[in-house]
């Protein structure tokens, strides 16, 4: 099942008989019971069934299980059903679902099997099936054809599905992201309570022929919990840590990593020094957010600070000499929107809460949420050193480029 934010089932496709709609209801009473979507509880036990979900694009994708299966491989298998309608139709949402119907029916079909996972490949699937177009939805009007293929693709009986053969481009060349996100807890003294950095590398792939590439790093030890591609070779990795494998044609995400680093061993790009105090019926924000000594000459973008507030915060008056601050009274959130964190002055908030007269004062002040972007800059140290190309002549052109994001970033107060 695929169902909207609002519980609307828009998509259910049935392998060994049929299951009841009811048990969606069934799920969405669990969503209703948790505070937020992130907060739904990825396996739900029901007497009859498992009920296993991701949130993505702000949609759930719910598999309903009649037996025990490894949980692991139906999150994965959910994982990548978001990624090829991705893949299909760029942005992903209700709207263009209700659109491409078929596509999507056409798509469930060669992907799973009987119940059992079958051809998950981005390649093999658009060989198979024709991403939508408007060129193609003409032709499918005026002669009736569907956009499935009636031949099966090359490779897919091959040792290397993941790839075609008779790839050939004029421009031979390779990108990686090197995309990290920080996941820390700072308490109100500024000292780091727990720091987890965890990292994907991203590709991009127009290289001719059948191409055997070499990846080395500067730091490969730090490497930890690697999940890769099935084009990696894993026992090569596992013994010289290097990436040994044959790229798929165009984007693929070739694997995904954490940090094996001591807290104080991973460079923080920003600093956040919130102090929000209390006095009776009143309180007193002040926050101050700046560019580390080490970040010189790089360029932090993207800086937002979230403040939720407790349910007896009356009202808020903020101001802030850098960016813009809004207050929701609903949800009893201020948020400030920096944007690019300037060089010339540190931005700075500061304002007053007024708090219930029936509550009385607050006991402890709110966890202060950052978010950010740094490009061309990677927490951990990682570095792609070099790549070698084997099984063709060409030399290909490696581009590299590194992105570190807030992930769950907390400050406290």
């Amino acid at each position: 099942f695929v169902l909207t934010s609002n519980g609307e089932v828009l998509i259910e496709k049935h392998y060994r008989g049929v299951i009841n709609r009811n048990i969606c209801d069934l799920f969405w009473g669990e969503v209703q019971k948790a505070g937020t979507f992130d907060e739904v509880l990825p396996i739900i036990t029901t007497p009859k069934y498992y009920l296993i979900h991701v949130y993505r694009h702000r949609l759930f994708f719910l598999a309903n299980v009649t037996s025990e299966v490894p949980p692991l491989l139906v999150i994965e298998f959910l994982n990548r059903v978001a990624e090829i309608f991705s893949e299909y139709f760029g942005e992903v949402n209700e709207e263009a679902i209700k659109e491409n119907f078929v596509s999507i029916y056409q798509l469930i079909d060669e992907m799973m099997d009987n119940g059992f996972p079958f051809t998950t490949e981005p390649n093999i699937l658009k060989a198979m099936i024709l991403p939508p177009s408007v060129m193609g939805r003409v032709l499918a009007g005026v002669s009736g054809k569907s956009g499935v293929g009636t031949e099966l693709p090359e490779g897919t009986l091959s040792s290397i599905p993941w790839r075609k053969k008779g790839v050939k481009y004029t421009n031979n060349e390779i990108y990686f992201d090197l995309i990290e996100e920080i996941d820390c807890t700072i308490d109100s003294n500024g000292m780091m309570i727990s720091c987890e950095v965890y990292g994907e590398i991203q590709c991009t792939s127009k290289l001719s022929g059948m191409p055997d590439l070499t990846l080395t790093f500067s730091k490969p030890n730090i490497l930890d919990d690697c999940s890769f591609h099935p084009c990696v070779r894993y026992s090569r990795f596992e013994r010289d840590k290097v990436m040994s494998f044959v790229p798929p044609d165009g984007p693929f995400s070739l694997c995904k990593y954490r940090v094996n680093q001591q807290a104080s061993q991973i460079v923080m790009p920003l600093y956040v020094k919130p102090q929000i105090t209390f006095h009776g019926t009143t309180g007193r924000v002040s926050i101050m957010v700046g560019p580390k000594q080490n970040m010189s000459g790089q360029t932090i973008e993207g800086v937002s600070v979230t403040i939720p507030f407790s349910k007896n915060v009356n009202g808020v008056s903020l101001q802030c000499n850098f960016g813009n601050v809004t207050c929701s009274e609903t949800s009893k959130t201020a948020r400030w929107d920096i944007g690019r964190l300037p060089k010339d002055k540190s931005p700075s908030l500061n304002g007053t809460i007024q708090l219930s007269s029936e509550i009385g004062s607050e006991e402890g002040g709110p966890t202060v949420l950052v978010d950010f972007k740094v490009v061309m800059f990677c927490a951990s140290g990682l570095k792609i050193d070099t790549l070698n190309c084997v099984n063709e002549r060409y030399k290909p052109y490696k581009g590299v480029r590194s992105v570190t994001k807030a992930g769950k970033f907390q400050v406290r107060t």
